[in-house]
């Protein structure tokens, strides 16, 4: 039987790490990918860039599935436009897992949702859309990641965490237990976050915290 097609939106450096997730798991079939009108023709590992995001109402007529895969650091809005506008024309978000992760039968994941290679998300975790949950990072019990966040490489966030809508978590970070994390904030690499950050944030460790 043949794989379902699936189209990714988004042609930089995290779509790597999308196709090669996508094809360790093995679910799908990647199509090709959505980029810049400067990108068209491009090959990404193999894959051809085969359209612009003017184009994906036409794709939606070919394929049923899409992941943007469009990396985000200091704004979350150009991967919220890109599912927004992906879901209002009705392509199917699915949820990729990587077979080297460990997600718990007692956690939810929401659509679109990526858990890349090596990452552990255990039990009461719940990762809303959209949410990129990156290499390594672990994600304790009945934390909580909103919809559009990233996750990044090696972090670790407690028991009871929650991360806003739209933040951003650098690599190795360490989020202490029942901290909140507001909507769209950054929080800079290799951390110690111990207490609670306002929406709008942007913690670097150079103010007590």
């Amino acid at each position: 039987m043949s794989k379902p097609d699936i189209i990714l939106i988004g042609a930089g450096g995290h779509a790597h790490s999308c196709i090669d997730v996508i094809e360790q798991q093995g679910q799908y079939h990647i199509a090709g990918l959505v980029g810049m009108p400067q990108e068209m023709h491009e090959k990404h590992l193999g894959f051809s860039v085969i359209a612009t995001d003017d184009d994906l109402p036409q794709l939606t007529k070919e394929y049923n599935y899409a992941l943007v895969s469009l990396g985000q650091i200091l704004s979350p809005d150009s991967r919220i436009r890109l599912y927004q506008q992906a879901v209002k024309l009705g392509f199917q978000l699915p949820v990729i897992i990587a077979p080297t992760a460990y997600v718990s039968r007692h956690a939810t994941l929401g659509a679109g949702t990526i858990v890349m290679h090596g990452s552990i998300v255990n039990a009461g975790v719940r990762v809303g859309d959209n949410c990129i949950i990156n290499n390594r990072s672990l994600l304790e019990h009945d934390s909580t990641v909103e919809d559009h966040s990233h996750i990044s490489t090696g972090t670790i966030l407690n028991g009871g965490v929650t991360i806003g809508k739209g933040s951003f978590v650098g690599s190795g970070t360490v989020i202490k237990e029942g901290v909140k994390i507001g909507k769209n904030c950054v929080i800079g690499m290799g951390l110690s976050v111990r207490s609670n950050q306002t929406d709008h944030s942007r913690y670097t460790g150079k103010s007590s915290s």
